[in-house]
């Protein structure tokens, strides 16, 4: 699939991922008084959450009927290349649900936001507020940014065609024909793509400033009665260390930290074959359980498709029928 001859922008990072939940209250007091987070602004139903970075908020809680994606923000620079961005998005044919301008939110700033092909809401955006930075090297165990987000998606090769076209992300690695790992930064991934029946959230991860936060971190968790549904381990791509979670709302919220940085001028992308040792490269965690793996597949999310207008041929199915689920992976000794 071809979208435009070069990327609409420089992205600067991954900001901040908004998460729609049923019940945002209990969601928001998981994240703030067990996960480590910290509240920067509440209105209502909507809750902006911090890390120890100077970030306005790394997590956006909003009140929604079921379980979605709110949107992914990306850094960039200036209000120019905003607006250099939704002219080159609007001539590629890509749909834009806001146009450049103040953004109305409470991290302020500059920004637009498009419609991908599978209905995701992606906002660009500068000049957001800043906060105060936090103790990240203090005893706490307290995710200093946001690491990455998984994304479940129908095509996978339209998807990842998509970030780097549009984008100009960089694929780092795959995970067999079943993931791909995309960076904008020097780190290994700031999102992944994992191949699915349907478009949905796999999950989050958060990024803590050593292992010795990390392993605090479950800890912490354990003494709430909470114990990992995958991890401690170590992956194979990105090399970073792992524990997944399931937070109230059935989303997976992960720990990592030690994510791998990269040499653009020496990296060449791998392919990773599926095998527990590559997944897990310490073998200290196991097999996902049955529930993670549920938990990751999520529930099908239209996203904004419906809130746009785009050509017949913009947005891909949203189910894509006979494809392999986790557990007939599992069951076949891969990941």
């Amino acid at each position: 699939m071809h979208y435009c001859d070069e990327p609409v922008v420089t992205l600067r990072g991954l900001r901040s991922v908004t998460l729609r939940v049923p019940d945002v209250v209990t969601s928001k007091d998981f994240y703030t008084e067990v996960w480590g987070l910290g509240l920067t602004e509440e209105d209502h139903d909507r809750f902006w959450l911090r890390g120890t970075g100077q970030e306005h908020h790394i997590l956006k809680l909003e009140q929604h009927e079921a379980n979605s994606l709110g949107g992914l923000s990306f850094a960039v620079g200036t209000p120019r290349e905003v607006d250099e961005a939704g002219r080159r998005l609007a001539a590629a044919g890509i749909p834009l649900l806001r146009e450049p301008g103040r953004l109305d939110d409470a991290a302020g700033g500059y920004g637009l936001a498009f419609v991908d092909p599978e209905g995701r809401v992606v906002e660009l955006a500068c000049e957001i507020n800043a906060v105060v930075r936090g103790d990240e090297h203090g005893h706490p165990s307290v995710p200093r940014a946001l690491a990455h987000v998984v994304l479940n998606t129908v095509d996978i090769e339209v998807a990842t065609q998509f970030y780097t076209q549009v984008l100009g992300m960089r694929i780092s690695d795959w995970s067999e024909r079943q993931m791909a790992f995309l960076r904008c930064t020097p780190k290994h991934h700031v999102i992944a793509f994992n191949q699915a029946a349907w478009t949905s959230v796999n999950h989050v991860a958060y990024e803590l400033s050593t292992i010795d936060h990390f392993m605090r971190g479950i800890g912490n968790l354990k003494a709430h009665g909470i114990d990992p549904q995958w991890g401690p381990g170590r992956h194979g791509p990105g090399n970073n260390t792992f524990s997944y979670f399931t937070d109230p709302a059935g989303l997976v919220c992960e720990y990592t930290s030690e994510v791998e940085e990269i040499n653009e001028d020496t990296w060449l992308c791998r392919t990773w074959r599926r095998t527990p040792e590559l997944s897990d490269q310490w073998r200290t965690a196991g097999p996902p359980t049955s529930g993670v793996r549920s938990a990751m597949a999520g529930v099908p999310d239209l996203g904004a498709r419906t809130a746009v207008e785009a050509s017949s041929s913009y947005f891909l199915d949203d189910v894509q029928p006979g494809v392999e689920t986790p557990d007939q992976r599992a069951a076949t000794g891969r990941f």
